[in-house]
């Protein structure tokens, strides 16, 4: 009866990301002996918002649709995180990814706390006219938060530059006038950034090449499986093969495909985005997402959903090197044996964090209404990368814990300073 109990409790915190994301706060914060008033109040988001609004559809019906927006804790500068677009999300979520997104943004050093925001539905299923009204919609919403100065959206699962495009529309035209600087990840004709749409991607490959370096290795010749081939996962896999890598297996939600002598990225990247792309690929076997997980290769690039390694399957995990392109795709208890089999996790708040990087970039160049050139941009990320896996492997090597509690320790630490600095008002 305890055995069940444990395995109900385990299973239970597998499945919830806010949970995993506590458990995770609370380890880095026994390392920093942090104060336990401070941890109550990183423990929890500063505000949430939920909204259930009406939207429109093309056969003149009106679908009513839940949406949150979630943000963890201002300490640090205005609020920053993607909205998501998908069936499952959910306040739980949110609440994780904003917290995850507030230490991802202290890790790199850049001035943002954390955000998050989305919507519970299936974009796939919406006209293009149905997904703008929903959009303008659940902006004019969530509009009391968000703004330049306060909260700066950007893409996530599900959403797009086209999006992010009638995000700022939709802002501006409450305010009366254009305001670019209120979204990132937006179209580069109306203030978007060179560079951004591959950011997240180029942010993962940096990380490979570091990791393998770390190991004693390279990132040309490397076979690679990359589980999701959204534009994170697709961009990676372009990146990975312009550097010499080989990648052996791709996926999407309906599957995945496997060759271990690789794959021809150019010819598949020509289809990304169409539904069935992968699987119409002739030159590869077929394999299911979970069989992707445990291919052997080199790198393994979770870049779908959280909690895809568990402590159900971390045992078959053959990579050697892991780079979470994904929010929270390893649990806590896949991380602790992981690490007795020595496989080097580059955790999600370090090694997708080129995204909100370039993010940033965006939005400095929109405020200052000056635009730089993508050579500029590509060369400011990887600086901004490399040096940030540098400072957390120094950081893992003297506390002597892995990867991930490295980057929890310095972005844990970052906000607990900024949090104590500014004070408790009144």
């Amino acid at each position: 009866m305890a055995q069940t109990i444990i395995e109900r409790e385990r299973h239970t915190e597998e499945s919830s990301a806010y949970a995993i994301a506590i458990r995770q706060l609370e380890t880095a914060a026994h390392y920093l002996n942090l104060d336990r008033s401070l941890l109550e109040v990183l423990k929890h988001p500063r505000r949430e918002l939920i909204v259930n609004f009406p939207v429109k559809m093309d056969d003149g019906s009106i679908r009513v649709f839940t949406g949150y927006r979630v943000h963890h804790n201002p300490a640090r500068g205005p609020a920053k995180g993607g909205i998501r677009y998908h069936p499952e999300v959910t306040l739980d979520e949110t609440r994780a990814l904003a917290m995850w997104m507030t230490w991802k943004c202290a890790v790199v050093n850049i001035p943002y706390s954390g955000a998050k925001g989305g919507v519970v539905c299936d974009p796939k299923r919406l006209s293009v006219h149905e997904l703008e009204n929903l959009t303008r919609r659940y902006i004019t919403e969530i509009s009391m938060l968000i703004g330049p100065e306060s909260d700066i959206p950007a893409p996530d699962v599900g959403t797009n530059p086209q999006v992010m495009a009638w995000i700022m529309d939709t802002y501006s035209m409450h305010k009366g006038y254009t305001v670019p600087a209120v979204v990132t990840g937006k179209p580069i004709a109306i203030g978007g950034s060179e560079g951004r749409l591959e950011a997240t991607g180029r942010g993962v490959t940096v990380m490979a090449h570091e990791a393998l370096k770390q190991i004693g290795s390279q990132l040309e010749g490397a076979t690679v499986a990359i589980q999701g081939f959204g534009n994170v996962g697709s961009a990676t896999a372009k990146l990975m093969h312009q550097a010499g890598a080989k990648v052996v297996a791709i996926s999407d939600v309906r599957g995945g495909i496997y060759n271990p002598n690789g794959l021809n990225i150019p010819a598949l990247l020509h289809c990304a985005g169409r539904d069935g792309c992968i699987q119409a690929y002739r030159d590869a076997e077929p394999i299911t997402n979970e069989e992707l997980l445990e291919l052997p290769c080199d790198v393994l690039v979770p870049a779908a959903l959280h909690g895809v390694i568990t402590g159900h399957n971390a045992e078959r995990i053959k990579a050697r090197v892991i780079v979470e392109a994904a929010n929270g795709p390893v649990t806590p208890d896949a991380d602790e044996i992981l690490d007795d089999k020595g496989v080097l996790v580059v955790p999600d708040i370090l090694a997708n964090a080129g995204g909100v990087i370039v993010s940033y970039f965006e939005w400095v160049q929109d405020l200052q209404a000056f635009f730089w050139e993508e050579e500029e941009v590509n060369r400011k990320l990887e600086k901004a990368m490399r040096r940030s896996y540098e400072h957390v492997a120094q950081t893992a090597e003297q506390n002597k814990v892995n990867m991930r509690m490295g980057a929890y320790i310095i972005g844990v630490k970052r906000v607990a300073e900024a949090t104590t600095i500014r004070g408790i008002y009144p």
